[in-house]
């Protein structure tokens, strides 16, 4: 009954795997409103609290579910993609709950996954609705997104939850998340991504991003490249939102960082909180918890009393696998999913500063509308041997062939492989026990890497 109920939200025309469309004619807000009006509009009954940006939306959604869920809320939590579990996309994190205590969870798992039984019903719930939106004669075709979506909001209602935290798939202005009216949005680090649909500026591409801000909403932002700040505040003063930026309103300063996790302190209107720890490594996720951290903060009298302890221990027990993951010690193997160049760089940064060691074979596969050449620089600078692969499942993964021009051609330990396994396992062979092991390129690589390395 699953796999009909997977087969049948495929069938769906689905963006994350064509690489190349017309954005502005695909989206549709009016769709997706009519689609929800269909199932009662569940969106309407739940507290939101929406992100976006380039990278790090997954990261802070996650450090702001998982403080709601320590000051005892029932949380919904929807991202995308998957790394393995198409479940991972819709869960519920409940402090009282069922998905067992934090202690011993495995680091690639997701807790509070929708089962497979309450999939199944939900898809049998919206298929009426869905089939009238299959190919709408004034509005067009749904997408598997679209369908996705409403269903997250279906399921959350249902769960009841407290609060539901909603990462955009694609820009934010016409993603179908964009439907809803957050208690408090975030922006995160906003990089030149998806030129081809979004524009070709920063500016553009904010103001796409920028999208999700409501009417006197409450917004928080990451520090940005000045277009990309001032299309922010250009749409926070459109839309009269109060805006709290991170580096002005909100300040942070790293105490320590290393391969165990992160301290920093936090001073923002009205609060200050001194030796934060964090369970995600990499100095970008500090500025990532900053924004969570910031968005709750804004939204405490609003049905939500915070306290400091709920922060700690949220922060303390926060779980995001495939960002700077590290799954072996000796040697290291690390999992991150960067996929454009900024990412990339942090990525990069953040290695050489929390981790010790001598050579660094890199597993890279990315997808074929990415920047693969500025992302290859980043690596061929950075790695000693690079094995290029290629993610199964993924229509839009780069051929091995095309990905190797983007590298010299006598380049010393440049490899092929035929998938993520061989790549790992040729990795391992290679590998020191004082090297380490970075696989990057794409989510899609990181999720094909960790089922691969539970068979090594």
């Amino acid at each position: 009954m699953y796999k009909n109920s997977l087969d049948y939200i495929n069938s769906f025309i689905n963006f994350e795997k064509i690489p190349k469309y017309q954005y502005a004619a695909s989206f549709r807000l009016e769709r997706m409103n009519a689609i929800l009006d269909e199932l009662g509009n569940p969106h309407k009954d739940l507290n939101v609290i929406h992100v976006a940006g380039s990278k790090g939306k997954g990261s802070t959604c996650a450090v702001a579910a998982y403080i709601l869920r320590a000051a005892g809320h029932k949380v919904g939590l929807y991202t995308s993609p998957h790394l393995i579990n198409f479940r991972e996309r819709i869960r519920v994190l409940n402090n009282c709950g069922n998905s067992g205590d934090l202690e011993g969870r495995k680091p690639d798992s997701f807790e509070g996954m929708a089962c497979e039984e309450e999939i199944d019903d939900i898809i049998e719930e919206i298929k009426p609705a869905a089939e009238k939106f299959r190919d709408h004669e004034r509005l067009g075709k749904a997408s598997f997104f679209e369908i996705l979506t409403a269903c997250a909001f279906l399921y959350f209602k249902k769960k009841q939850v407290d609060a539901a935290v909603l990462e955009t798939g694609l820009g934010g202005r016409l993603d179908a998340t964009n439907v809803t009216m957050p208690l408090a949005c975030g922006i995160t680090n906003i990089s030149l991504e998806h030129v081809d649909k979004l524009g070709g500026t920063l500016r553009k591409i904010a103001s796409e991003k920028a999208g999700i801000i409501k009417e006197r909403s409450l917004v928080v932002s990451a520090p940005q490249r000045k277009e990309s700040m001032g299309a922010i505040r250009k749409a926070s003063k459109e839309k009269a939102a109060n805006l709290y930026e991170v580096g002005r309103d909100i300040k942070y300063s790293v105490v320590n960082s290393d391969e165990n996790g992160q301290v920093f302190d936090l001073d923002g209107p009205g609060y200050c909180y001194k030796d934060l720890e964090l369970n995600l490594i990499g100095c970008h996720q500090i500025e990532n918890a900053s924004i969570g951290i910031g968005m709750l903060k804004a939204i405490s009298g609003k049905g939500f009393c915070l306290e400091e302890k709920h922060i700690r221990d949220g922060l303390k027990a926060v779980v995001w696998p495939g960002r700077l993951q590290i799954v072996h010690k000796s040697p290291y193997v690390i999992l991150d999913g960067a996929q454009n160049p900024a990412s990339m760089l942090a990525l990069v940064s953040s290695v050489k500063k929390i981790l010790r060691y001598k050579k660094l074979i890199c597993v890279f596969g990315i997808s074929s509308d990415k920047d693969i050449k500025s992302v290859s620089g980043i690596l061929d600078a950075f790695s000693d041997i690079i094995i290029l692969t290629k993610a199964k499942d993924n229509p839009r993964a780069s051929d091995i062939s095309a990905l190797r021009l983007n590298f010299g051609k006598n380049r010393p330990g440049l490899e092929d492989s035929s998938d993520v396994y061989e790549a790992l396992d040729k990795a391992m062979k290679l590998a020191d026990k004082d090297d380490l092991i970075l696989v990057t390129g794409s989510l899609f690589v990181v999720g094909n890497a960790i089922e691969a390395f539970k068979s090594l």
